[in-house]
C-alpha cells in the first residue's frame, strides 16, 4: 500500500476506464481525489462509489481542450481542497481508425485537441498552481501509449501522433521544472480493456490475435496500470522524472 494521506490528488478522464480505476486506488491509498471528466452523471456516480469506501472525493465536469474549463478545473481543486499534490491527465480519446490518406482535419483535430492539447492545458495550469504553493514535491503522470513509442499500420495515425506529442511534452515540463521539485513522467499502456475498445475487444478472434501480440500472451488489466500510475505519483520513484513507463506485457522488448 502506497500511503496518500493528506495528498490531494487530480484525476482527469476519470468517469470510466483506467481514469475511474486509478481515482478509487488514489481513495483507497489516503488521497482525498478530485476526478473530473465531460460527463457529469457518470462522474458524480464514482464519488459516489469511493465515498460508500470510505474515501473523499469530489467531481468537476471539464472538457481538458477548452481552457477556460481546465482553469475552473484547478480552480475548484483549491477551493475543495486548498492545494493540489498529484495530478493524473489521463483524459484521451482513442480517434477516428482510419488510413491517413482517407482522415478528415476534423477526425485529426478532434484527436489533437483532447490528447495533447488537453494534456498541454492540464500541465500548465497544474505547473502555475503548483509553482503558486510552498515549495515541496509534487508529481504528473500523463497518459501516453505504447502507440507513443512506435507506430502500427492500423490506421491509428492521428492517435499515434497524439501520443508521441504527450511524450515530448512530459520530457520538456521535466527538464524545465525538474530544479522546482516537480516531477513529470509518462504511462505507456499496451491494450488494456476499457469502454473506448470494447467494440474490438469483443470479438473473440480479435481479442485473442491482440493478446498473442504481447510476449505475455494476455491483455493488461486496468488494476496493473493503475499500480504504474500510483508508484509513478508516490515517493518510491521519487529519482525519476521525464520517463515513459511502458506497461506493455513485453511488447517493446522485441520490437
Amino acid at each position: 500500500m502506497i500511503d496518500f494521506n493528506d495528498k490531494v490528488v487530480l484525476v482527469t478522464g476519470a468517469t470510466s476506464g483506467i481514469g475511474k480505476t486509478t481515482a478509487k486506488m488514489f481513495a483507497s491509498n489516503g488521497a482525498k481525489v478530485v476526478l473530473s471528466g465531460r460527463r457529469t452523471a457518470e462522474g458524480l456516480e464514482v464519488v459516489s462509489e469511493i465515498e460508500k469506501e470510505g474515501g473523499i472525493a469530489r467531481f468537476i465536469q471539464c472538457d481538458v481542450s477548452n481552457e477556460s474549463q481546465v482553469e475552473n478545473l484547478l480552480s475548484g481543486v483549491v477551493q475543495y481542497f486548498g492545494k493540489l499534490d498529484v495530478a493524473f491527465n489521463n483524459a484521451g480519446i482513442g480517434g477516428t481508425i482510419a488510413p491517413l490518406h482517407e482522415l478528415s482535419e476534423n477526425d485529426w483535430q478532434s484527436t489533437q485537441d483532447i490528447n495533447l492539447k488537453g494534456v498541454w492545458l492540464c500541465l500548465k495550469h497544474q505547473i502555475r498552481l503548483f509553482l503558486s504553493q510552498p515549495p515541496k514535491d509534487y508529481t504528473i503522470v500523463n497518459m501516453a501509449s505504447l502507440w507513443g513509442t512506435g507506430a502500427s499500420d492500423f490506421g491509428a495515425s492521428a492517435y499515434t501522433a497524439s501520443k508521441h506529442g504527450v511524450i515530448g511534452l512530459t520530457k520538456s515540463a521535466a527538464l524545465e521544472y525538474a530544479k522546482n521539485g516537480i516531477r513529470v513522467n509518462a504511462i505507456c499502456p499496451a491494450w488494456v480493456p476499457t469502454d473506448a475498445n470494447a467494440a474490438v475487444l469483443s470479438n473473440d478472434e480479435m481479442r485473442s490475435h491482440i493478446a498473442a501480440m504481447h510476449p505475455m500472451g494476455r491483455l493488461g488489466t486496468q488494476k496493473e496500470i493503475a499500480e504504474c500510475v500510483l508508484w509513478l505519483a508516490s515517493e518510491s520513484s521519487s529519482f525519476l522524472t521525464g520517463q515513459e513507463i511502458l506497461a506493455d506485457g513485453g511488447i517493446s522488448a522485441k520490437r
